[in-house]
């Protein structure tokens, strides 16, 4: 329903003309979806004043000034984590004054602050960042003929219970990947089904799910390398390059010496860099395909017969897009997936 300030001079003056023409308050409110007391407090004030336009003024004062307002913004951005009821406590603390959260809200959207989610990233030191920044330096000049050429490739978890707890922070639109807007943890941990697959322009592998089990050397040597990457190098050439990263089973020994027999280019890697792979993106869309199914698995082999399925129903033109749209804009920071 409205309220009594948010009428137009135009529809004021239509309720108080029917009002004068003897139209019962009542009728009113259900005419114009309005309460009763908005139609009794515009009567009264036409009836004593003769006026019903809105006083210059009038209104519930605001609740915070212009400083305390400032304030709350200094330790909003200061304390990127607090939450409203913790940010009206804080203003209590330092002012005396008391307001609730929603109108702590109010005040840190109106400086352009919202609550959002904090980005999700792997932890970076300064000698990450270097080394993520000589990478893109080398390749930044790379023709999609090029690109076409290297096979991405990447292990990766689902769950059947994801963590449904979520933790905000106050953020500016458009500052999501700042870094101190990115809370940085590792992935992986608890049950689930561990698969792997590799992307390429106009072209994709299976998705190979793991058997229960720690996926070793041996493992993705025999279960990755030699029904997967073997095949792709004989169908692209000699320019063939596999990216995969850093982890202990891809740099096992009898890995490195499969690969050179079979004479496979790979593409060096900087360490905890899963951001600059453009398959993160696709099963971060392959995650939200599994999660609006209109029946979510509740198994194990519900769960490997749906990955199946969505990995299959994945556009092409998807993954191509990613691709050919990989590049770092952040000198070596956290990149979007």
């Amino acid at each position: 329903m409205s309220n009594h300030q948010g009428l137009d001079e135009g529809m004021r003056w239509q309720i108080v003309r029917r009002l004068e023409a003897g139209q019962s308050q009542v009728q009113i409110c259900r005419e114009f979806n309005l309460t009763p007391s908005v139609v009794c407090n515009l009567w009264k004030q036409f009836q004593d004043t003769g006026y019903i336009e809105r006083k210059p003024g009038q209104g519930r004062p605001r609740a915070t000034t212009a400083t305390e307002d400032r304030y709350l913004s200094i330790i909003a951005r200061r304390n990127r984590g607090a939450t409203a009821s913790q940010l009206s406590r804080e203003l209590y603390a330092a002012t005396g004054t008391r307001v609730s959260r929603v109108t702590v809200s109010k005040r840190l959207h109106e400086t352009g602050l919202v609550a959002r989610r904090p980005a999700v990233c792997v932890p970076l030191t300064s000698t990450n960042r270097r080394v993520r920044l000589a990478w893109y330096r080398e390749h930044r000049d790379w023709s999609m003929d090029q690109w076409a050429t290297v096979l991405f490739t990447d292990e990766s978890r689902f769950s059947l219970h994801t963590d449904s707890r979520r933790s905000f922070i106050w953020r500016e639109p458009g500052t999501r990947y700042l870094p101190s807007n990115v809370r940085e943890i590792d992935r992986y941990g608890g049950g689930g089904l561990m698969v792997w697959a590799g992307i390429m322009l106009d072209g994709r592998t299976p998705l190979h799910v793991f058997e229960r089990g720690t996926v070793t050397g041996v493992r993705y040597m025999h279960e990755i390398m030699e029904p997967y990457i073997r095949l792709f190098r004989g169908a692209v050439g000699p320019e063939f390059i596999l990216m995969d990263d850093n982890a202990r089973p891809h740099r096992a020994l009898l890995v490195d010496e499969f690969l050179e027999s079979e004479d496979i280019r790979r593409m060096d890697w900087p360490a905890r860099s899963p951001d600059l792979n453009p398959i993160e993106h696709v099963w971060d869309t392959l995650g939200r395909a599994i999660a609006t199914r209109n029946s979510p698995p509740r198994t194990i082999q519900e769960m490997e017969t749906a990955l199946l399925n969505e990995w299959d129903q994945l556009p092409q033109e998807m993954i191509n897009c990613l691709i050919s749209s990989t590049c770092i804009s952040v000198r070596g920071d956290h990149t979007p997936y």
